[in-house]
């Protein structure tokens, strides 16, 4: 698709920020930029108090992204800024806006900015919804929501679970479901053997990895009873054990009892502070096998991970990520317990990795950037409401 230069400003998390949310949003002006559009980014100068963030640190040690413009501007708790940007964007008159939304908490802040812009009757907003209703549930979640999708004139979805959930609070909007692109960012794979290497991992183990932060809808604890189960079976003939790569964003004590109680300290390889990016690539490359045992999701950033290093998945059959990982293909597809994951980890390394490396090559083509920024574009093309 051949579309004349537009002015894009994305609004959402990125550097000094770190995280998915960050990289996603950085790696997307990188595709604009790259297809000869304006591009800029408007990131939070404060995006959660303090006592909202569950993690360490909010913000990345990371160089910032070259050739990238990034303004950290935004304050999601005070309401004197939102008018302020507001403002700023409507004299600005970007063609798109592309906001992303996550989380309710993001609602009054953005919705505010938003109905601002929207006054300028030029600027088309086009929303990134990774959820609308959020995997931990607060009071107000709904109003907020309600108020944030107000002055959207579209949306993209990254899973089907999304989209439904969009039409069931509102019917009439328009809204597409994209897959989420690949994260190519984090660099090419590196051969095994290099990865764990840097990782200090034996070279003769088979390795399946727990990727990302750390929260309960995640199922770590799912998975960490189903390699009790595994440690009794003695199926697998190949010494494996089990990296936990990802920060806690909820209180470890409950996890290590666990691990404990279930006797299962020799099976873990535990690397749980946060990965920066230029480290991402030897954990996904030190694996043969990724395994997701979540409890409920909508899309997950790890998939994109798995497929642009090669990596064969477990998923749960929950949202989105059947779709994403057709079964026996680019992995293997388990019930949400402990019993079905492990059987469904004893089976894969029956069947071996090699198994599963065409299909995760081919259909690694589909996830590409373009097909994200044609979409938007399309979207961004129409006649914006008055």
């Amino acid at each position: 698709m051949t579309v004349s230069p537009k002015n894009i400003i994305i609004i959402g998390p990125a550097h000094p920020l770190r995280g998915g949310l960050a990289s996603f949003n950085e790696r997307l002006a990188t595709a604009f930029s790259q297809q000869g559009h304006q591009t800029s980014i408007y990131t939070f100068s404060l995006q959660y108090p303090g006592f909202l963030f569950p993690g360490t640190t909010q913000y990345s040690n990371e160089p910032a992204p070259k050739d990238l413009k990034i303004k950290a501007c935004i304050n999601s708790i005070n309401p004197m800024n939102w008018l302020i940007i507001g403002r700023k964007l409507k004299k600005i008159r970007p063609d798109i806006i592309v906001v992303r939304y996550w989380l309710p908490f993001m609602g009054p802040c953005l919705g505010t900015i938003l109905r601002i812009v929207k006054k300028n009757k030029h600027t088309r907003i086009v929303c990134i919804a990774d959820n609308i209703i959020p995997h931990e549930k607060r009071a107000g979640d709904k109003i907020f929501t309600k108020y944030f999708i107000k002055p959207i004139d579209a949306f993209i979805t990254m899973s089907e679970k999304v989209l439904l959930d969009l039409k069931n609070f509102k019917n009439d909007i328009q809204a597409r479901f994209v897959p989420h692109p690949l994260y190519d960012n984090f660099g090419e794979r590196v051969d095994k053997n290099e990865a764990r290497e840097k990782l200090g991992i034996d070279k003769t183990l088979s390795i399946a990895l727990f990727f990302g932060f750390i929260r309960k809808y995640k199922g770590l604890d799912i998975l960490l009873d189903a390699i009790k189960i595994i440690k009794e079976n003695k199926t697998i003939q190949t010494p494996v054990k089990f990296l936990v790569a990802g920060e806690f964003y909820e209180d470890r004590s409950p996890y290590d009892k666990k691990i404990a109680e279930l006797g299962i300290q020799d099976m873990l390889i535990l690397k749980t502070d946060f990965i920066p990016d230029s480290e991402v690539k030897y954990y996904l490359c030190a694996a043969d096998l990724i395994v997701q045992p979540y409890r409920n999701a909508t899309q997950s950033g790890v998939t994109p991970l798995a497929y642009h290093f090669e990596v064969p998945m477990i998923v749960t059959k929950v949202g989105g990520l059947p779709a994403l990982v057709p079964d026996h293909k680019a992995g293997l597809v388990a019930e949400p317990d402990s019993e079905d994951i492990a059987q469904k980890i004893e089976d894969f390394f029956k069947i071996g990795a090699a198994h599963f490396i065409p299909y995760l090559r081919s259909e690694k083509i589909k996830y590409s950037w373009e097909n994200m920024t044609e979409e938007i574009l399309l979207l961004g093309g129409q006649t914006p409401r008055h």
